[in-house]
């Protein structure tokens, strides 16, 4: 008789699935490692063109740059430690700008930028400035021979002008009102009349953080001095709100709001003696929304003292609101597909602030949760990044 030889058992079926299962989870950890890699081949390669700033606490590394016009990413770290921020300023006008940069952080700058020779700012507002150099490129000299006809833009630009002029007026008489209530030593109607003072100027802060000396004087925070809110330069809004919230006391302040109120009535007269090319309209708002999201929103840094920053936020909405409605009957005649996004962004964010009203004012931001900051910063960035599609729309975008 023959005798079969024995079989080998069959493995258990749960020892089967759980082989099957070890080589499903390998392929995928193969796949995430290799989308991962491929991510951060993406990132080496984008970050390879940034130029690399280090700001010391009293100096930046380098200096002195020389790069090609156009497009030009920089990495702003800072080894300070205190938070800073860096601009490119072309004479006394912002270019670009990133504020709030924290100890031992990082942010990128991405500029488009014109051939020219500009001036870079380098954290505390008394260290020493450094120098850009932008040389030509065949793409510069070609967009400058490129340019749009300018005639569609006076519209918009003329009512911008009678704008600025307006609410350039009634920032002189709320900030004449706070310093009339100082000078006669009344805390509690100089708190009242900040907050109004501060609304004004926040709507024309898109235009009037294009004038650096001018807008550092009005609207410096304390962090870009030596010596914080004890040094003797630190004036304008931030000082004032910081003794009347803070402090709780006008001793000293007088001769402040004196220099405010004389730096507003020169804030007037030099936003309507500067041009602001067509460009720029919609940059100024993007610029001011981004800084709105990706700082003031999320930390409240802007009114740390008095707590209105969602006042601000309003007031920035309104100016924002007023370019789109300049420039939607240009847009609608040549670029009526991006109203609705533009429309819809406006809309979500207003909403947002006015949930947060009480008895129809706004909550004081101490009491704004984490996540609705977030939200706030969410609806600021959504509309930022449906304005920037003006330009291109317009055919401005290579301009800038």
């Amino acid at each position: 008789m023959s005798s079969q030889s024995p079989q080998p058992a069959s493995p258990p079926r749960a020892l089967r699935w759980a082989v099957a299962g070890s080589a499903l989870v390998m392929i995928a950890c193969a796949g995430l490692f290799y989308y991962a890699s491929q991510i951060a081949a993406a990132k080496r390669q984008t970050n390879h063109n940034e130029i690399a700033v280090t700001i010391h606490a009293h100096s930046c590394e380098p200096n002195a740059l020389t790069v090609p016009a156009g497009r030009a990413s920089f990495r702003i770290i800072n080894r300070s430690d205190r938070a800073v921020e860096w601009e490119i300023l072309d004479g006394v006008l912002v270019v670009e700008e990133r504020e709030n940069i924290a100890p031992g952080l990082s942010q990128v700058i991405n500029a488009r930028l014109l051939p020219g020779d500009y001036a870079i700012t380098c954290g505390l507002l008394s260290n020493p400035r450094g120098t850009l150099h932008v040389t030509p490129t065949a793409e510069s000299d070609a967009q400058a021979l490129a340019k749009p006809s300018m005639v569609a833009f006076i519209g918009p630009l003329s009512e911008f002008r009678v704008y600025l002029s307006g609410q350039g007026s009634t920032l002189i008489k709320a900030v004449t009102a706070l310093d009339q209530a100082i000078a006669v030593g009344d805390l509690n109607l100089a708190q009242t009349l900040y907050v109004p003072a501060r609304e004004a100027y926040q709507r024309l802060a898109p235009a009037s953080q294009r004038l650096a000396e001018l807008d550092n004087a009005i609207n410096a925070r304390a962090d870009y001095f030596e010596k914080r809110e004890q040094d003797p330069a630190f004036i304008g809004f931030h000082r004032i709100e910081y003794a009347l919230f803070q402090q709780r006391s006008l001793d000293g302040l007088a001769p402040v709001a004196q220099r405010l109120l004389t730096d507003v009535t020169a804030l007037k007269q030099q936003l309507l003696a500067q041009s602001l090319p067509p460009e720029q309209l919609v940059s100024i708002l993007v610029r001011n929304l981004n800084s709105l999201a990706d700082v003031r929103a999320t930390s409240g840094e802007e009114e740390r003292y008095s707590h209105i920053d969602l006042n601000g936020f309003a007031a920035n909405l309104d100016v924002t609101r007023k370019v789109v409605d300049l420039m939607r009957p240009l847009l609608s005649k040549s670029a009526a597909g991006v109203l609705p996004g533009i429309d819809t962004a406006l809309a979500a964010f207003d909403a947002e602030l006015n949930g947060l009203k009480v008895d129809n004012h706004y909550s004081t931001y101490d009491s704004v949760t984490a996540d609705q900051r977030k939200l706030i910063a969410n609806k600021a960035k959504a509309l930022a990044v449906a304005l920037d599609g003006i330009d291109p729309a317009l055919g401005l975008s290579g301009l800038q």
